[in-house]
C-alpha cells in the first residue's frame, strides 16, 4: 500500500484530499498542528491512517515529521497560513512565520523525503499553491510571494528529479469554499463569484480530485505542471 503524507490535513482542502486518497487505496498520514482534534476524528474514519502533530514554523519539527515517515510515496505540501493586510503593516515576525509554513517547510520536507523517492526510483511531490501565486493579490503580498515560490520550486525540482522517475507537480486553487475565505461578507462573496467564468466558488473536493489524479498512473507522463483549479478565474 502506498503512503501519502498530507500537511494541513485538518483544513478544508487537506481533509478532502485525505478522504480522496484513502478512497484511492492509500495509507494516509494526517499532519496537523492547531487542528489536532479534527485530525484525530478524521483518522477514525480512515482505516490505517495516522495523525502526526508538528508546528511547521519550527524547522526541527519539520525534520522530525520527515524522519517519522521516510517511506512516503506521495507528499502533498498543502498546509498554509494567510495574512490579509497592507504589506507595510505586517509585523516581521508574522511574515517570517508565513514563509516558514507556506514555502520553507514544503522545501525542507521535499528535500528530506525525496532522498527515499530517488533511491526507490519512484515517488510524487504535489505542491498546493494558489491563483495568487500566479497573479499576485493586493493586501496578500507575502502570501502571494510564498505561493509563487512554490510554483518556481515545482518547475525546477521536476527537472532535477525527473530522470530518477520522481514527479513534481503543482495545483493552483482559485476561490475555494474553505475557512480562509470566511472573512468575506455575503455581498463580497457574490461579487467575487460573479467575476469567475463558472460563476461559483470551487469546493475542496474538486481540488482533492486534481491532487489524486496527479499522483496516479494516469498522470505518469505529467511533471513540472501547474494545474489551475479556479473556474477560469
Amino acid at each position: 500500500m502506498r503512503t501519502v503524507l498530507i500537511t494541513g490535513a485538518s483544513g478544508g482542502i487537506g481533509e478532502a484530499a485525505a478522504r480522496a486518497f484513502a478512497r484511492a487505496g492509500y495509507r494516509v498520514v494526517l499532519h496537523c498542528f492547531s487542528g489536532l482534534e479534527k485530525a484525530e476524528a478524521l483518522s477514525r474514519e480512515l482505516p490505517g491512517s495516522v495523525v502526526y502533530r508538528a508546528d511547521l514554523r519550527d524547522p526541527a519539527q519539520v525534520r522530525a515529521l520527515a524522519e517519522a515517515f521516510p517511506e512516503t510515496d506521495v507528499l502533498v505540501n498543502n498546509a498554509a497560513v494567510d495574512l490579509f493586510s497592507l504589506f507595510d503593516w505586517v509585523p516581521e515576525e508574522q511574515a517570517r512565520a508565513l514563509y516558514e509554513v507556506n514555502l520553507l517547510s514544503p522545501v525542507t520536507l521535499s528535500r528530506l523525503l525525496v532522498k527515499g523517492m530517488l533511491s526507490r526510483q519512484s515517488g510524487c511531490i504535489l505542491n498546493v499553491s494558489s491563483v495568487f501565486g500566479e497573479t499576485g493579490g493586493s493586501c496578500e503580498v507575502d502570501y502571494s510571494a510564498a505561493k509563487a515560490g512554490l510554483i518556481g520550486f515545482t518547475k525546477a525540482l521536476a527537472k532535477e528529479v525527473g530522470p530518477a522517475g520522481v514527479r513534481v507537480n503543482c495545483v493552483c486553487p482559485g476561490v475555494i469554499r474553505t475557512r480562509m475565505n470566511d472573512r468575506l461578507t455575503v455581498e463580497e462573496a457574490e461579487e467575487l463569484a460573479d467575476s469567475i467564468p463558472l460563476e461559483r466558488f470551487g469546493t475542496p473536493e474538486e481540488v482533492a480530485s486534481a491532487l489524486v489524479f496527479l499522483a496516479s498512473e494516469e498522470a505518469s507522463y505529467i511533471t513540472g505542471a501547474i494545474l489551475d483549479v479556479n473556474g477560469g478565474l
